[in-house]
C-alpha cells in the first residue's frame, strides 16, 4: 500500500473494508499459491496497479463530487455456468449502440473517467494494448480458450478486484483458503464498490444501459439484488459434462503462466465443487427462493445461442422490454458471419485429464439437466 502511494503520489484508498480482503488474499498468495518468478512479478505488479487504481477513483471522487449523483439505469447481467457462451452473448450485445459494455482499456485504467470525445482513440488503448502482448508469451494457448483484446467487452467481475472480494483470484492462482473467505462473506460490499466504478465510467461516456457480464454472478445473485434490484438477469446453460472440462482447461492455461505446480486432478475436484453449485443456484434463483426475482431472468441454452443467435437476442429483448433497432440488428449480424466458432483455434479438452468421470459427473449434474432439458452435447 505505501509502494502503491508513492507511486501515484495519493494516499487516500476510501473505505477501508478491502484491507482485510487484501491481507488474506496476500496471505494465500504468499503460503499456497507456489508462484514461480515470473507469477511473484505478476502478482506484485498487478496488485500494485489495483490499489493504485483505487487511491486515483478516490481522488477522481473529490475532484469530481457529481461523479456520486450518477443514476445506474436497470442494468443487464449475463452469467451463469462458466463455458456456455456468455462471452459471445456479451460481445454480441455490445454491437448495440444503446447498450454499454466495460471495455478491457477501462477496467484496467479507469482513472481519468473515461471521455465520449476521446473513448475510441484513447491512449490508455495502446497502452493496454500493449500488455496485453504479454499474453501471447506467457499463456500461449489462451487466445483459443479466451479472445482478449483492449477493445473488447470485459468481465465486469474485473472491477471487484479493486475491493479484492473477487472470484477472479481463485481462478488466477491455487488459493484455497481465500476461497474458503471469499465464499462465507457478503459480497454486498462488492457490488457497491461495483456500482460507484460503473457511475465513474458512464459520469462523461452514458450509454441507455450497461450490460454487463460474469458466470460468477450466478453464485451472488442475492447481495447483486441488494444493490441492483431492478437488474435484468440472462442465465447461460450448458451441458455440465462440456462446461467442467473447459472451465479446468481453461483454468489451467491461466495458471500455469504463474506457477510450476499444477495438480490436474485437485482443479478438477475445485472446478466441480464450484459449478454444482452454482447449478444449484440456478434453478433456485429460477423458483424465487430466498425472495429473488425469478421473473427477471431469462433462460438460454448454449445449443440455441450456437443455432440461432439473432433468434435469442430477439427474444431476450422482447422478454424485457427492451427495443432492438435495425442498425443494431445489422451491426449483430454481421458481428455474427465475421466471427464463427473456433475463430482462434479448436480449444480441447477432456473429463479425464482433470481426474473426472464422465459416468459420475453426469449422476452428478442429472438435476441441473433434468430441470432445463439440457441434452448431452456431442
Amino acid at each position: 500500500m505505501d509502494k502503491a502511494c508513492k507511486r501515484v503520489g495519493l494516499d487516500d484508498f476510501g473505505d477501508d473494508t478491502f484491507r482485510e480482503p487484501l491481507k488474506v488474499l496476500l496471505n494465500a498468495l504468499k503460503n499456497e499459491a507456489e508462484l514461480n518468478f515470473i507469477g511473484q512479478l505478476c502478482v506484485r505488479n498487478d496488485i500494485l496497479r489495483l490499489l493504485g487504481n483505487r487511491l486515483q477513483l478516490v481522488e477522481d471522487r473529490k475532484r469530481f463530487p457529481e461523479i456520486a449523483d450518477e443514476i445506474i439505469q436497470p442494468p443487464l447481467f449475463i452469467t451463469g455456468l462458466p463455458r456456455s457462451g456468455t462471452t459471445f452473448l456479451h460481445a454480441l450485445l455490445s454491437q448495440d449502440p444503446a447498450n454499454r459494455v466495460p471495455q478491457v482499456w477501462e477496467l484496467m485504467y479507469p482513472s481519468p473517467p473515461p471521455e465520449k470525445g476521446s473513448y475510441n482513440s484513447d491512449r490508455r488503448i495502446t497502452k493496454t494494448q500493449l500488455q496485453l502482448r504479454s499474453i501471447d508469451f506467457l499463456m500461449p494457448n489462451f487466445r483459443t480458450v479466451h479472445l482478449i483484446d483492449a477493445r473488447l467487452p470485459q468481465e465486469c467481475v474485473a472491477i471487484t478486484n479493486h475491493d479484492f472480494r473477487s472470484h477472479v483470484f481463485e481462478i488466477m492462482y491455487f488459493v484455497p483458503s481465500y476461497r474458503t473467505w471469499y465464499d462465507s462473506q457478503n459480497k454486498r460490499p462488492a457490488y457497491e464498490f461495483h456500482r460507484q466504478f460503473l457511475q465513474h465510467l458512464q459520469w462523461r461516456c452514458s450509454g441507455k444501459r450497461w450490460v454487463l457480464k460474469a458466470p460468477i454472478h450466478l453464485l451472488t445473485l442475492p447481495d447483486l439484488f441488494q444493490v441492483y434490484p431492478d437488474a435484468a438477469i440472462v442465465v447461460m446453460h450448458r451441458d455440465p459434462l462440456k462446461v467442467l472440462p473447459s472451465c479446468a482447461s481453461f483454468t489451467q492455461v491461466l495458471r500455469a503462466a504463474f506457477t510450476d505446480h499444477i495438480d490436474r486432478h485437485r482443479l478438477g475436484q475445485e472446478v466441480m465443487s464450484r459449478w454444482e453449485r452454482g447449478a444449484r443456484l440456478a434453478i433456485e434463483c429460477r423458483q424465487g427462493r430466498d425472495g429473488l426475482p425469478g421473473e427477471r431472468m431469462f433462460d438460454v441454452h448454449y445449443s440455441e445461442l450456437v443455432k440461432n443467435p439473432l433468434f435469442v437476442v430477439k427474444n431476450l429483448y422482447q422478454y424485457f422490454g427492451m427495443e432492438l433497432s435495425e442498425q443494431a440488428e445489422r451491426a449483430m449480424r454481421r458481428f455474427v458471419a465475421e466471427n464463427p466458432k473456433d475463430k482462434e483455434g479448436v480449444h480441447r479438452y477432456s473429463l479425464e485429464k482433470f481426474g473426472l468421470s464422465e459416468e459420475v459427473e453426469k449422476r452428478r449434474f442429472q438435476f441441473y439437466r433434468d430441470f432445463w432439458g439440457i441434452e448431452p452435447e456431442a
